[in-house]
């Protein structure tokens, strides 16, 4: 299996290096594409003379992920497609690694989420912790048929749950012990929470209510994963990756 990584990044010369240091270095990942969506702080820059082997896309103005992702998509070699962001801290490469063996050997599955399972107890009670990861693995040729809709931003996540439930495509979660960078570190309190609620709104506003309450009510089950003696994996692992499906 080779993999196509897509990294969409803003301004983050200061938190990326955690990210590409693992990616470049991940068994099946043969392509690690970053978007420097308009950043202002030499992110394109540090990358391409830290990372010879990374393929950066600059777009001149910042236009958002969904933009950035779908612009990054034409340059996309690989079927399997590994989304990542950025701003990730506390990534495990056993853990990636666990979840791409899964996704290969798993061939029912039609996509992975990386779950966020030390998100804080208000995250995981409303599910964005899976609903809202931007960590996944899926085919490039199902995101080029979700790309082609409009969408926003804020709602390239939740526009690919709603392709997997109408398509009746199967989808599982595996833990993940990295956490995004929220908004409010990054922005200040005021401005960070106003995104925060601004991307609520942008994706009640395009999936509907009902439909965001099927997404939180049933929308995807644990991958339980029996890794082989060629891929071993360290606990707190083990207890995540057993067998198959729940």
């Amino acid at each position: 299996m080779k993999v196509s990584c897509l990294i969409p990044c803003y301004n983050e010369r200061e938190r990326i290096a955690r990210v590409l240091n693992i990616i470049v270095s991940t068994k099946y990942i043969q392509q690690v594409i970053c978007v420097d969506d308009g950043s202002t702080d030499g992110t394109a820059e540090y990358i391409e003379r830290n990372w010879p082997t990374v393929e950066v896309i600059r777009l001149l103005h910042n236009q958002g992920k969904t933009k950035a992702i779908k612009q990054g998509l034409q340059y996309v070699e690989y079927a399997t497609l590994l989304m990542m962001d950025a701003d990730l801290q506390g990534l495990q490469k056993e853990e990636l690694e666990a979840a791409l063996d899964a996704y290969k050997e798993c061939h029912e599955v039609d996509m992975v989420i990386l779950r966020r399972i030390n998100s804080p107890w208000f995250v995981k009670w409303y599910r964005s912790d899976v609903l809202l990861s931007g960590e996944r693995i899926l085919q490039t040729a199902d995101l080029k048929q979700i790309l082609k809709q409009r969408l926003k931003c804020y709602q390239l996540e939740v526009a690919i749950n709603r392709y997997m439930l109408r398509h009746k495509k199967v989808v599982r979660w595996m833990p993940w012990s990295a956490m995004n960078t929220y908004k409010v570190d990054k922005l200040g309190v005021l401005h960070g929470s106003r995104k925060e609620f601004n991307m609520y709104v942008d994706i009640v506003n395009y999936v509907g209510f009902s439909h965001m309450c099927l997404q939180l009510t049933s929308f995807t089950k644990k991958l339980h994963y029996k890794a082989t003696a060629t891929t071993p994996i360290k606990e707190p692992q083990q207890l995540y990756l057993r067998h198959y499906f729940s």
